[in-house]
């Protein structure tokens, strides 16, 4: 199973010990379900977490800060999107998280963002908010 973390889901991760995106995060540690990344999401994640009021809360060093990165980023599968999309119109920026699902061939999008959740499938992609994804994760299969 492979799955894009929103940048909300793993930011809400890392500043909420014990939410639905840390489970999701430590299931993915684990061995869940494979993540799929790009390098503008990861890009993305590098500039929310280090907005003042994140990186406040986190109090993580910067160091910090990129070794997170960079092990999401090594133990993830980092995709090259090659198809520009189109299909989010309320906020155009989410469509490099559709991107990166269809280059990874994902099975799921994970996002708090009600936008990208809207369209809830795409080509077989499934939109689900981070309490619908663990669910999903503790569901015997």
């Amino acid at each position: 199973m492979r799955a894009v973390l929103d940048t909300n889901v793993i930011v809400s991760a890392v500043l909420s010990q014990g939410s639905p995106p840390d489970a999701i995060l430590r299931a993915w540690r684990k061995g869940a379900f494979q993540l799929v990344t790009s390098a503008p999401l990861l890009e993305e994640l590098e500039a929310v977490l280090s907005r003042p009021h994140i990186a406040e809360r986190l109090s993580w060093s910067e160091r910090e800060r990129r070794v997170f990165i960079a092990t999401l980023s090594e133990s993830a599968i980092v995709v090259e999107p090659k198809r520009k999309l189109a299909v989010i119109k309320a906020d155009p920026a989410d469509n490099k998280v559709l991107e990166a699902a269809v280059a990874g061939h994902s099975d799921y999008i994970v996002s708090g963002d009600s936008h990208l959740l809207a369209p809830r499938v795409y080509e077989d992609i499934q939109m689900l908010t981070p309490t619908r994804f663990a669910a999903v994760l503790t569901t015997p299969h």
